[in-house]
């Protein structure tokens, strides 16, 4: 099977950490989302072994809570020793009622308004990842107007291209994102940055993009950023003590997709970010990572329910699904990788090619296109391996489809409800 949590049992069903995906689609209903939490946490650990080990000087992991968000999500981080990066007031939010400590939360985002930073530093936020000027002005007047000190770690783009989907892509100087090393901007903001009063600089973020299934963006992108902490020292006398190298690892999608050793490509990294350390005469500096989608993705699998199979005479043939673009997008935005599998007929051999269609009223509702897979009949759950990051917290409501719920399966094997599924009641809760 594409992951080692995936199975099939003596029924002919996918199994997910040892239980009947079948079983819990009739048990919940569909469209499901199943998280296996066991695989969440072995991720997590992954992460914070290999960097305490590699890195030390009290590196930490952040989790990307962009890519799977929900109070339970926290709540297993903080006790697998995770820092959290959150983008929205609304991350920041859930994780504050989740009761993960505001400390280990760092703020990102492009365009926080004043109410953003306003409630970040009520909250108590551990750090800001600044991205702008104006930014950093209203961080500093309302940090100022609160009577504290806010710590900042300023985001730049180092101009790597690392060749993945342009719109995942985050780390080249033409960029929405941070301000270009390589147009001098970044160090002038630097400088600026220290004029202001209530902020205490502490280092330097990049993220060079999503989907990597090596090491050479980050080692690039240590080059360029310990070079630049370097120059910053050398121009302004002060060292920055903060690397935010930021996240995108990979993970396996489909077959051809390679096996990935987080903490092997850790240790690449940390033997480089020494080395070029050690030639730009730089202190060792403080090691942060960002992973979201190669902790989460691999643990979720999503299930459908066949509504109808439909051959096209002499063109293609489409499987019907109970749910779709809302609940999963990421093919209708970058016609993304997924392995499907018939559930309820698993060990079948494949005996059609078809199209997986959504219920969404759009011709563009795909949730992947020709797919060998066990001719299904009405009622078979299809299951969409693969979903735990970019499904759950990208789904919508539109066509006012209600989203689906989050179950996740235990270290134990018992299934419980992390995030009720929607009802109808709900979609009209805020119409006047």
């Amino acid at each position: 099977m594409l992951h080692t949590n995936l199975d099939i049992n003596e029924k002919g069903h996918l199994t997910l950490a040892g239980r009947d995906t079948v079983e819990l689609a009739e048990k919940y209903g569909t469209p499901l989302y199943l998280i296996d939490e066991k695989r969440v946490r072995e991720k997590m650990r992954t992460y914070v072994d290999a960097m305490k080990k590699y890195f030390g000087r009290g590196s930490v992991p952040l989790l990307a809570s962009k890519a799977l968000c929900f109070k339970k999500i926290y709540q297993i981080a903080n006790e697998e020793g995770m820092c959290t990066d959150i983008v929205s007031p609304g991350e920041l939010y859930t994780a504050s009622c989740a009761g993960f400590p505001m400390e280990k939360a760092y703020f990102h985002g492009n365009n926080k308004t004043d109410e953003d930073i306003a409630l970040a530093i009520k909250l108590k936020i551990g750090c800001f990842i600044a991205d702008n000027r104006e930014e950093l002005d209203s961080i500093s007047r309302i940090s100022k107007e609160e009577g504290v000190v806010s710590r900042v770690i300023l985001r730049v783009t180092p101009g790597i291209d690392p060749h993945t989907h342009a719109a995942i892509s985050t780390g080249k100087v033409d960029s929405k994102f941070g301000t270009a090393i390589e147009t001098g901007q970044a160090i002038e903001l630097v400088k600026y940055i220290l004029t202001l009063p209530n902020i205490n600089l502490t280092g330097i973020h990049c993220h060079v993009g999503s989907l990597c299934f090596d090491s050479k963006p980050f080692i690039d992108a240590a080059d360029i950023m310990v070079a630049f902490m370097a120059k910053i020292r050398e121009e302004t006398g002060v060292t920055l003590t903060d690397l935010n190298l930021g996240g995108g690892y990979g993970v396996r999608y489909i077959e051809t997709n390679p096996h990935i050793d987080i903490a092997d490509n850790i240790r690449q990294v940390a033997e480089h970010v020494s080395a070029v350390c050690e030639k730009e005469k730089f202190p060792y500096p403080r090691v942060l990572l960002e992973p979201g989608r190669s902790i989460v993705a691999d643990a979720g699998v999503t299930l459908y329910s066949v509504g109808s199979v439909k051959t096209i005479t002499g063109y293609k043939s489409y499987i019907s699904i109970d749910g779709g673009m809302t609940d999963n997008p990421r093919y209708a935005l970058y016609g993304s990788d997924y392995t499907v599998l018939n559930a309820s007929d698993a060990n079948a051999e494949p005996d059609m090619i078809a199209t997986i269609a959504g219920r969404c009223c759009e011709s563009g509702d795909l949730i992947q296109e020709n797919v060998k897979i066990k001719k299904p009949e009405r009622g078979d759950k299809i299951a969409v391996l693969v979903t735990g990051a970019y499904n759950y917290s990208m789904a919508s409501n539109y066509n006012r489809i209600p989203r689906p719920p989050v179950v996740m399966i235990s270290p134990d094997g018992d299934d419980y409800i992390a995030v009720r599924r929607e009802t109808y009641e709900d979609l009209i809760n805020l119409d006047a």
